[in-house]
């Protein structure tokens, strides 16, 4: 019986930690994705002569940042 209720509770406890784990997975990639792999994306796309496609996803960005920011 204390088997059965043991292994109830290393389940509940180790299934929040593996949500709190993903949790902060979603985190720091939204982190990353903003400050390293956009900037470089966009960096990437004006050397490469593509400035005509950088520009616009640089200002849809801009404007979600704005408007985020406000509401």
């Amino acid at each position: 019986m204390l088997s059965l209720l043991f292994t109830i509770l290393m389940i509940i406890v180790f299934g929040k930690l593996i949500g709190v784990a993903i949790r902060a997975a979603w985190g720091i990639s939204k982190i990353l994705v903003s400050l390293v792999f956009l900037p470089m994306i966009l960096i990437g796309l004006v050397v490469g002569g593509l400035i005509y496609l950088a520009f616009p996803i640089l200002i849809v960005v801009g404007l979600i940042c704005l408007f985020k920011e406000f509401a």
